[in-house]
């Protein structure tokens, strides 16, 4: 019993797999107190949630499934920074229940069309005490059969108008250890970093997603949902295998400071018994709201090739000078492959003044609208016009988004005018190292990637983009919590450790990278890895970890509606067979089903066309060589394929020049067929299947 005076009696509240009312009122009468516990199931009754009051007054809720803790007791509430803590000396003094009925939305673009929206609903109302400053805070619970959300709702309230977070105490406390694949929060290099597989109780402070999977096999992903006007949340170890939330810092201030009434992004934790459950699933995208854009058919998903891996390498320079990539002559060249090899985009970086000195970290010279004098912007965009191609925009801001900000709609605006549909933007700096408007045109706030004003710039850059019909790639940027739901013009993000770090040491990245990535930052949304280096090789000859097939596998591991040809063209024209395919594969899915995987091992898609009956399926290994047996049950059934197969050739490695062995094959194969598949040593495969002999 909690050591606070009772004003009710508590009542227990089991929301069944039976629909309910779609807002059944709980525990209303006004000054009734009730302290739990309330419980509400998902709607297959697998996920059951208690939300009480604990012997300290303070807010906790548990989750069990199936009948087993998975997550213990764990206390809610916030510390600010101009009052008594949010946490102690509360009651729960109202509660709403509901099962709205099954539905289905469709998205404009992604790894399946259609996504279906299924969950149970509580939302539980806590008051503190007046010697604890009376304030209120209200908690919605949303139950998945496959997973689990939570937010806080702040109401208009008189004992606060303004809410100071120093920063926020939603604890997760795992009943299980296992094991986590994770990378540090906080760190200079920001998302870019090598996972780490460790014990749970191992992690230090994790950015999210992080994944999991416990010691009876449940797997699980913590991770957030609707990232809006807040600083994202890192997921910190207590002790053992309890965890909290903490946010990213606001250096001198508040983490966040937000007005009442607002909501809180949702805290998401995705739950199934296999990796692919994991893969599989649209929890965040379900959390975010609707389609905020209205017709959004300007948003087109596609490949692209660019002048960027050039200058990764080292061969050329984004500032001026005889080795500067993007001059007219060679952005041409590049139209004319994409022209004829049916690219639709040439991305091409330092087109624009600014980069001559020192941009990183800094990015005050950077002008959006002046071309460098070898680079004609006009005449190159009406070349690709009349090739059918269109040039894809790219804005550096070496982290100051003072001055981005301040050119921000006529950067736009020209592009829009260019016919440029595309923009990578980049905010390359240390963590910390984002310069926000000061207190006049020539001070900064110093702010984190991830912070709450940083937050807030991406969605203002996504916005302004929408208005002239231009999508956004952004690099360096805020994790993706599903807003391309609300914003499907935000098309892809960086946020983890690219492919361009191969160019710069032997096995930069190392084979179960990608095989890791899959089941981590892959669970967030898109990303833009730049796959197609089929060379395998970086500056001074650095080998890739990757076998030919991976690099093609890898259009089907790592999502992206667009997807990059990363080489120099003259290295995709050497490989016309491996071009082939790379020119057939589609960056929009109609499906997606993870068929074999592990986390951290490997991961063998099949995706279907949006655009036709073909499927393709493929992905990428790690170190260890295996054979894996695809199933091909999702195919159509009474129907035949050919099915053309680019697979790692026979002793392919790799950690030597066999990397680059590779065979092809064709069978004929229909629904319920099955094939062996042997995987090299960080190797992958590939395959099309048309319908047809």
């Amino acid at each position: 019993m909690s050591v606070l005076t009772r004003l009710a009696a508590p009542l227990a509240l089991t929301l069944a797999c039976a629909p309910l009312p779609a807002l059944a009122q709980i525990a209303t009468v006004p000054g009734a107190v009730n302290d739990g516990p309330i419980t509400a199931a998902s709607p297959d009754g697998s996920l059951v949630l208690t939300v009480a009051i604990d012997g300290d007054g303070r807010p906790t809720y548990s989750l069990s499934r199936k009948g087993k803790l998975l997550i213990g007791a764990s206390s809610l509430g916030f510390i600010l920074t101009d009052g008594p803590t949010m946490v102690r000396g509360n009651h729960i003094i109202g509660s709403e229940a509901s099962k709205p009925a099954p539905s289905t939305w469709e998205q404009p673009w992604g790894e399946r069309r259609y996504v279906t929206d299924n969950h149970t609903e509580l939302l539980v109302k806590f008051k503190q005490v007046p010697e604890w400053g009376g304030r209120e805070m209200n908690v919605r619970f949303r139950l998945f059969n496959d997973g689990f959300g939570l937010r806080y709702e702040l109401p208009t309230q008189a004992a606060m108008t303004t809410m100071k977070i120093a920063d926020e105490l939603t604890e997760f406390n795992l009943a299980q250890n296992g094991t986590a694949w994770w990378i540090p929060g906080g760190e200079w290099n920001r998302y870019e970093q090598v996972y780490q597989k460790t014990p749970i109780d191992g992690v230090s402070t994790a950015h999210t997603p992080i994944t999991m999977k416990l010691a009876d096999g449940t797997h699980l992903a913590f991770h957030e949902a609707a990232l809006v006007d807040y600083s994202a949340m890192w997921f910190k170890r207590i002790d053992g295998t309890s965890f909290r939330s903490t946010l990213s810092p606001n250096p001198g201030g508040p983490k966040v400071t937000r007005d009442l009434p607002f909501n809180t992004p949702w805290r998401t934790i995705r739950i199934a018994d296999n990796a692919a459950g994991l893969v599989e699933n649209d929890l965040e995208l379900n959390l975010n709201e609707p389609n905020k854009l209205g017709d959004v058919s300007w948003v087109k998903p596609m490949k692209y090739i660019g002048i960027w891996w050039g200058m990764i390498r080292g061969d050329w320079t984004w500032a001026e000078g005889p080795n500067h990539g993007a001059t007219t002559a060679r952005t041409k060249q590049y139209i004319d492959f994409a022209a004829k090899n049916g690219f639709g985009g040439v991305l091409v970086e330092g087109w624009d003044k600014g980069w001559n000195g020192n941009w990183f970290g800094n990015g005050k010279d950077f002008s959006y609208t002046q071309a460098t004098p070898d680079f004609d912007i006009k005449a190159v965009t009406d070349y690709a016009r009349k090739k059918g191609v269109e040039l894809i925009g790219h804005h550096e801001t070496g982290g100051n988004i003072a001055n981005y900000e301040a050119q921000l709609d006529d950067a736009m605006k020209m592009y829009a005018a260019l016919g440029v549909h595309s923009v990578k933007t980049g905010y390359v700096a240390d963590a910390g190292g984002i310069r926000a408007p000061g207190a006049t045109p020539d001070t900064y706030a110093m702010a984190y990637h991830d912070g709450q004003r940083q937050v807030e710039h991406h969605l203002k850059v996504v916005e302004t983009a929408a208005k002239y019909h231009i999508a956004i790639d952004a690099h360096e940027p805020v994790k993706d919590t599903g807003l391309r739901r609300t914003y499907p013009n935000w098309i892809d993000r960086e946020g983890a450790r690219g492919m361009e770090y191969n160019a710069w040491g032997q096995f930069a990245n190392g084979p179960s990278h990608e095989p890791t990535l899959v089941y981590t930052r892959m669970l967030s949304g898109p990303m833009d890895f730049t796959p197609g280096v089929l060379s395998l090789e970086g500056a001074k000859h650095a080998p890739l970890a990757s076998t030919l097939a991976k690099q093609l596998g890898l259009y089907l591991a790592i999502y992206s509606p667009i997807q990059m040809a990363a080489d120099f063209i003259e290295t995709l024209a050497a490989h016309p067979k491996e071009l082939a395919f790379i020119r057939q594969v589609p960056a929009d899915w109609s499906e997606s089903h993870l068929i074999a995987g592990e986390v951290g091992e490997y991961a063998i898609f099949a995706r279907k066309d949006r655009k036709s009956d073909d499927w393709y399926a493929g992905g990428v290994n790690d170190a260890t060589a295996r054979t894996v047996t695809l199933h091909f049950d999702m195919l159509d059934p009474g129907k035949t394929y050919t099915a053309t197969i680019y697979k790692d050739g026979e002793g392919a490695t790799y950690e030597t020049d066999a990397r680059h062995k590779i065979a092809y094959d064709t069978k004929t194969v229909k629904k319920g067929d099955t094939l062996d598949l042997w995987l090299a040593p960080g190797g992958g495969a590939a395959i099309r299947l048309h319908p047809g002999k």
